[in-house]
């Protein structure tokens, strides 16, 4: 018989029979806990997709900022590119040691300003040699001249004594032998003269090769000062005080503030149209704000792609002609703060004179 004792029993409290759990097969795991409600579950997938439109009309919406922002005339062309300025190396001219640095990295300089300066000791003692030689070629050209005076008394006292012999022969007061001999003393002093002023000659020579070394060795010593060439900015300093440098080594790498400008490439069809001297802006990353007026200097007139011998139409509209928009100098030497390199920008180039700058082109610098 089967044990009823525990199912369908009544409790006692009421009465009823209670009911049975649920239980799994067997040979089945215990069913799970039920799983989170269903509408949970959508609310987060509706929230995630409601972020997606989100974040998806907040990129339209930028895009078509961007867009709206770089729309131009049609008498406008553009194109991205870097501010670049001219190098300078400052060098020495002669093997030395560098005694004294006088500028360092990021200082503006002017033309001419002494920015180094190289040991000159050896130089000034060989300055200081010559000049001992100018005075001592002073003093042979003074004794030269000397000697010419008395060289030129002696030629008018032979004249003289030949002139009284001439006429004292035909009165029979002197010979014919005295008056040879007085002919030889008055070539003979003739000859001293020419010798002098040989000598003389030689003499201003060897002064004025001295006075040549010395000028050479005050070029020479004052080429020992590193000037700026031109107003710039010192960008780097590649040497100390005490390191020896050979002949063209390198002691700074500057600027030059005058010449800034920015390389672009325009297509073939807009590249046609560009004219040196006509008007560009400068726009660059870090200065949104303050387009930079400038000029076209340069037009390529070869493609920077090179075409094929045969080429179609679109081939043909994929060449790039590169074109320099250079800062006019006065706004440069008026704001310096303004030559940088290396900053990425858009450059625009008016391709219709008659085409105005868009306001957001508009500078205030003046052109």
């Amino acid at each position: 018989m089967k044990d009823t004792s525990s199912v369908g029993a009544r409790t006692p409290e009421t009465g009823k029979i209670p009911p049975l759990a649920p239980q799994s097969p067997p040979g089945l795991p215990a069913l799970l806990p039920s799983s989170p409600p269903k509408r949970r579950l959508r609310q987060s997938i509706r929230l995630i997709v409601l972020l997606l439109l989100l974040g998806a009309a907040g990129f339209a919406g930028f895009k078509w900022w961007e867009n709206a922002q770089t729309q131009l005339p049609a008498g406008i062309a553009f194109g991205n590119g870097r501010t670049e300025a001219d190098e300078i190396d400052i060098d020495t001219k002669f093997p030395g040691r560098i005694a004294e640095i006088l500028a360092d990295e990021g200082d503006t300089v002017k033309a001419g300003q002494v920015v180094a300066r190289m040991d000159t000791s050896d130089l000034e003692a060989s300055l200081s040699k010559a000049k001992a030689q100018v005075q001592l070629a002073q003093r042979a050209l003074d004794e030269a001249n000397a000697n010419l005076k008395q060289q030129q008394t002696e030629v008018t006292f032979a004249k003289q004594e030949f002139a009284r012999a001439r006429v004292l022969v035909p009165k029979g007061y002197a010979t014919m032998e005295m008056l040879d001999t007085r002919q030889r003393q008055v070539d003979s002093a003739t000859a001293a003269v020419a010798a002098a002023e040989a000598r003389i000659g030689q003499a201003t020579h060897g002064l004025e090769a001295a006075t040549h070394d010395v000028e050479l060795l005050q070029i020479n010593i004052a080429d020992n000062n590193l000037v700026a060439p031109k107003d710039g900015r010192i960008q780097y300093r590649l040497a100390n005080v005490g390191e020896v440098l050979p002949a063209g080594g390198k002691v700074f790498t500057m600027l030059d503030i005058s010449y800034v400008y920015m390389d672009i490439f325009l297509p073939t069809m807009q590249a046609g149209r560009v004219v040196v001297g006509a008007p560009a802006r400068i726009l660059l990353d870090a200065l949104p704000e303050q387009p930079l007026p400038a000029k076209v200097t340069f037009v390529a007139d070869q493609a920077q792609f090179t075409p094929k011998t045969v080429e179609t139409q679109a081939e043909r509209d994929k060449l790039m002609f590169r074109v320099r928009a250079r800062i006019d100098p006065a706004l440069l030497r008026a704001h310096p703060e303004l030559v940088r390199a290396g900053l990425p920008g858009l450059g625009y180039v008016q391709l219709d004179p008659t085409q105005a700058w868009p306001a957001n082109l508009q500078t205030k610098l003046g052109e």
